[in-house]
């Protein structure tokens, strides 16, 4: 009796134990989830016209992203149990109360333009002519209950600034210099094939209350021409940090044999002048990379020593830019 009495008490206690676990992981927390994601090959995401058919085997240039999400109540307090977890509070991945949505948005932007970098990047290195031109300032963050808030969107081409033309990111800052907290501003942007004009009221800068600003980050626009006419689509994926491993694929494609017959994993983003800049999360993408089988992986010199420190024997190799990164894949 005690004995069969003992056991309904332990198996209570093991359901109740089982059912918490369950509940803590559909119960989100106040922190998000970083964690390795494996490393996967760009040639079929880089259409290259005339291009040969993929390598035998698993050889070739992969790129490496992480996964990142908000951490549920059972990670938050076990992030241990999975290799390469790191937890981040919100403001580090959603800064000044930014949405997901938002985050999400700019980070595809952000990938859209790394990819005609790395074309541009790739073109010039083979000794092709690409021209490129700063046509506006583009519209890369808009913070929420801003003035821009709900008037301006991820993507928009600001042309026009109270009627004074606008090339670059600097001539908006420019325009809007004289402008004083509270007083409206009209802007004309382009959005696709639409050109709108929309006047927006302004509020004082968190960095000086003289300064009128309407709440959105911007980049300068550039309008790419290429003499050849190289796709990439890289889906869902966003982040500027596989410029350096497309610009490879495409060397590979229409030039010299970069990969030798190797998995060549590389990160990093590009530059116009082909310099390869640092980038998040390169722990978890060592860890993406080991597990995709690479022979070698290619970062940026800044994210070198944190690479290493997760290598566990795989050959890191640390670039500067993209000319260092081809003489280091041809010598290694």
């Amino acid at each position: 009796m005690l004995r069969s009495r003992a056991f309904r008490l332990f198996l209570l206690a093991v359901l109740i134990v089982a059912g918490a676990g369950v509940a803590l992981t559909y119960i989100p927390s106040d922190h998000y989830i970083v964690l390795p994601d494996r490393a996967r090959p760009t040639d079929p995401l880089v259409d290259v016209p005339g291009e040969e058919g993929d390598a035998a085997g698993d050889a070739g240039i992969y790129m490496v992203d992480v996964r990142v999400g908000r951490a549920n109540l059972f990670e938050r307090l076990f992030p241990g149990v999975y290799e390469g977890a790191e937890l981040l509070p919100e403001r580090v991945i959603n800064p000044e109360g930014v949405s997901d949505t938002q985050r999400r948005r700019s980070s595809l932007n952000e990938m859209s333009r790394s990819q005609l970098i790395a074309i541009t990047v790739a073109l010039r290195q083979l000794g092709e002519e690409v021209d490129v031109d700063a046509i506006g300032a583009e519209v890369v963050l808009v913070q929420p209950d801003a003035p821009a808030d709900g008037q301006l969107e991820v993507g928009d081409i600001i042309v026009e600034v109270d009627g004074e033309a606008v090339e670059t990111r600097e001539d908006v800052t420019e325009a809007m210099r004289d402008v004083e907290p509270g007083e409206r501003v009209a802007f004309t942007v382009e959005r696709g094939e639409e050109r709108l004009e929309l006047t927006l009221s302004t509020r004082a800068s968190q960095e000086g209350p003289a300064r009128a600003v309407v709440g959105i980050g911007i980049q300068t626009a550039e309008d790419f021409q290429f003499p050849i006419d190289i796709e990439i689509d890289a889906g869902s994926i966003g982040g500027p940090s596989a410029g350096l491993a497309f610009a490879l694929d495409i060397v590979d494609e229409l030039g010299d044999d970069v990969d030798g017959g190797r998995t060549i994993v590389a990160t990093g983003a590009l530059n116009l002048e082909g310099d390869v800049l640092p980038i998040g999360g390169v722990k978890q993408k060592v860890i993406g990379a080991r597990k995709a089988g690479a022979d070698v992986f290619l970062v940026p010199d800044g994210n070198a020593a944190d690479a290493r420190e997760a290598a566990e024997g795989l050959e890191i190799l640390a670039v500067s830019d993209f000319d260092e990164a081809l003489s280091v894949l041809a010598a290694d």
